[in-house]
């Protein structure tokens, strides 16, 4: 690697290696406070923040950040309008929504620049539910509520038209920083219940089926892991391939106690065929293309075949990612690699560059006191549609506040010396 493009904005910058051609890379703070504005989850699977003509960006804003929601807290479902000088326009209020995942927010692939998903909850009965809203009408065009079913958007179709669903209650219960605490949990007291799973909605016709249910998943893996009769199941990171035919998730249990912890991946595909178990990946891991995952195995970010169930490939060499196993997400254009890294109170990012391995490393990031538990803040870098910006969480330098952060990749800057 023999130059190095440098850029400050702000007082962040981002030097970029790289063998041919000079990037520049600026960093911008895009939310003030004094309220609070987050995104959410990991931008994996082409969950993007950006709507389809790039005018707005998804955010929550919320009063408060040193304490998990109570049932009555309602967060303040956004849009930053960035032809306005990044103003923030409130739409409606959610009551399901967590500091670490947001409330889900997905822009419907079939109309992008207009309408998107997220998660609420029914403030008399507890019942969680996803939200269909459309912008320029300024209205929630359909609420899919399943009464003796309440589960909620986990992860939209790539290609649009569906979403899978699972029980938010019954996260609160079992692991509370991915779920929404106080919520109607209709299975509380079911280690493995025939009735919850993975649920698949369709999102023309409303109607929802089972896709898989816990009492599969406890069959599926009781010969690896025989304890399992004796644990309560949860599912986390239900993630669509990017050509919609397979989707990958962990099913978990005791998971904040390392000697009994239980967190196997799967895939399955929507058909609820090809049921499989796999090995495990550490961190978050991402679709690459096909049936791909790039994840973490002995230290190192790999990328592994869900059909041959084998390691196929390596990204990155020795000490490119200072933690392989952070949070990651690939451009949607499949060019670019960012993996995030929480090292000593900050969060930091690492880009990579797929076609000729040329890497960079943001600032440091502080998180303050939100390292760890609920309310820690995680990498959960998401891309823009156009590959060249992705967004994440920080603190701001001057009030302490939760806010969203831009780091933005172009070309043109002169090369300097290291």
């Amino acid at each position: 690697m023999r130059s190095m493009a440098l850029a400050l904005l702000a007082g962040m910058g981002l030097a970029l290696q790289s063998t041919s051609v000079d990037w520049h890379v600026a960093v911008s703070q895009l939310t003030r406070g004094p309220r609070h504005h987050f995104f959410g989850y990991i931008g994996q699977a082409r969950t993007i923040p950006w709507s389809g003509d790039g005018r707005y960006v998804l955010a929550l804003r919320t009063a408060f950040q040193d304490r998990m929601p109570e049932p009555t807290d309602a967060a303040d479902v956004t849009v930053i309008d960035t032809t306005e000088g990044n103003r923030v326009v409130p739409l409606t209020e959610s009551r399901g929504w967590n500091p670490q995942q947001g409330t889900m927010f997905y822009w419907d692939p079939t109309s992008p620049a207009t309408r998107f998903f997220f998660n609420d909850r029914d403030l008399a009965s507890g019942k969680v539910f996803t939200v269909l809203y459309d912008v320029p009408e300024r209205r929630r065009v359909r609420e899919f509520r399943f009464a003796d079913t309440p589960v909620a958007n986990s992860g939209v179709a790539q290609r649009g038209g569906r979403y899978l669903a699972i029980n938010y209650a019954r996260l609160a219960r079992l692991r509370r920083v991915t779920g929404y605490p106080g919520a109607h949990d209709y299975t509380a007291g079911v280690l493995h219940p025939e009735d919850d799973g993975i649920h698949l909605v369709d999102a023309v016709d409303g109607t929802r089926r089972l896709l898989v249910s816990y009492a599969q998943l406890a069959a599926l893996i009781r010969p690896a892991r025989p304890d399992v009769a004796d644990k309560a199941l949860f599912i986390n990171h239900t993630l669509w391939s990017r050509d919609d035919s397979h989707i990958y998730f962990y099913v978990r249990a005791v998971f904040d106690d390392p000697k009994q912890r239980i967190d196997i991946p799967c895939t399955i595909r929507p058909d609820g065929t090809g049921l499989t178990m796999h090995e495990h990946l550490g961190g978050h891991p991402e679709w690459r293309d096909g049936t791909r995952m790039v994840g973490v195995k002995e230290g190192r970010q790999v990328v592994y075949d869900v059909t041959t169930r084998q390691v196929v490939a390596t990204i990155g060499g020795p000490g490119v990612f200072p933690q392989p196993g952070g949070d990651i997400a690939l451009s949607p254009d499949a060019e670019w690699f960012v993996n995030g890294h929480s090292l000593s109170g900050s969060n930091g990012y690492t880009v990579l560059r797929l076609a000729d391995g040329t890497w960079a490393r943001t600032p440091e990031m502080t998180r303050g006191r939100f390292t760890s538990g609920d309310l820690r803040i995680d990498g959960s870098p998401a891309w823009n549609r156009s590959s060249d910006a992705f967004l994440f969480p920080g603190l701001d330098a001057g009030d302490g506040t939760r806010q969203i952060f831009v780091a933005r990749i172009s070309r043109g800057a002169s090369p300097v010396k290291p």
